[in-house]
């Protein structure tokens, strides 16, 4: 199971990736003109993505993913393998939920206001 728990945390590992880099490419690929910055199915799912994350962390819900693999690790002893030790000490630090709610937030916010600066082509 320890192999499955892995793939579940690098999963975790690209969704953050694909949402805090999304921004920034968004950004990017506009500034040097690229017509895929304005690609709706991509700014969706972007949005749709942290929205998820923004709501859970309102809710107070755990992270689903976290919680896979948290159940996938459960009765796995011995010490932390490479993909756990470097991708968990990459994802997860140790603050208050507080923190990591405004974070959620405040990074919706600002996909929000990317989606009216740089408006996706419709169709």
């Amino acid at each position: 199971m320890v192999w499955l728990a892995n793939s579940v945390l690098v999963l975790h590992a690209l969704i953050v990736l694909f949402i805090v880099g999304g921004l920034f490419a968004v950004w990017i690929a506009h500034g040097l003109r690229l017509a895929w910055a304005r690609n709706r199915t991509f700014r969706t799912a972007h949005l749709l993505a942290i929205g998820v994350v923004a709501i859970l962390a309102v809710l107070d819900v755990p992270c689903p993913l976290t919680v896979l693999e948290d159940y996938l690790r459960t009765g796995t002893a011995g010490p932390q393998g490479f993909v756990q030790r470097w991708v968990s000490a990459w994802l997860f630090y140790d603050f208050p939920g507080w923190v990591f709610v405004l974070a959620y937030v405040a990074f919706l916010l600002a996909v929000i206001l990317t989606w009216y600066r740089i408006r996706p082509r419709s169709g």
